[in-house]
């Protein structure tokens, strides 16, 4: 835990991914995708939920992958 007491689920925790599966909540279009994958419990989390395993990503930077829209 990083010592804040507003730890929540989000993209900027090293062990959140975007699902790699589609259609599972809308996350392969758009930004308003409520599901992350957390391997670190190896399942889907609600994106925002309060989390006590929250990590900061160091040395990358964010990368959210888009989809071409034709």
């Amino acid at each position: 835990m990083t010592g804040n007491l507003f730890n929540f689920c989000d993209l900027l925790c090293k062990y959140a991914e975007t699902p790699k599966e589609e259609g599972i909540d809308g996350s392969g279009s758009c930004h308003t995708f409520i599901a992350l994958y957390c391997t670190k419990k190896k399942s889907l989390v609600h994106k925002n939920m309060p989390c006590k395993d929250k990590q900061p990503k160091t040395g990358k930077k964010l990368k959210v992958k888009r989809k071409k829209v034709i």
